[in-house]
């Protein structure tokens, strides 16, 4: 049987679109990974949760985010599904004088994986854009040749 720490764990959080949950969400992922000692991950996950969050806040009418996270061993993948199959999200090349624009190249540039998966791919119902974070792997101290 498999210790308990390696085991993986599912989260779902749920939030209205509105201006005010890109920060609710970002700090409620943060501190789900903070909680799973996951904290060199919650910094870059803030940034990416709050990027998804606003993109779909900003460019599409869905009532409801859902975010899933899955948590296994120093993995965590996250994924923010809007109700909204009419736009496909791409990164694109902002202008320097432009405040936003960024947060899909700030996702493929931090996460390990990301990508956009449709829901019902024939008549899609919706979308995740998801993203995958890994933890690095801690080394041993090195040993002395003199012991």
């Amino acid at each position: 049987m498999p210790e308990a720490a390696n085991l993986p764990y599912a989260y779902r959080l749920s939030a209205p679109n509105s201006p005010k949950s890109p920060r609710v969400c970002r700090d409620a992922i943060a501190a789900l990974l903070q909680a799973n000692d996951l904290h060199d991950l919650a910094d870059t996950a803030k940034l990416l949760v709050s990027e998804a969050v606003t993109n779909v806040n900003q460019h599409t009418d869905t009532q409801l985010i859902h975010i899933d996270t899955l948590v296994r061993d120093r993995i965590a993948t996250i994924a923010v599904r809007d109700g909204s199959p009419e736009r496909h999200p791409y990164p694109r090349d902002a202008r320097p004088d432009e405040e936003g624009g960024r947060g899909l190249f700030l996702m493929q540039e931090l996460a390990y994986a990301w990508g956009v998966t449709w829901e019902n791919s024939l008549r899609p119902t919706g979308k995740h854009i998801w993203f995958e974070l890994r933890a690095p792997l801690m080394e041993a101290p090195p040993t002395s040749a003199l012991a």
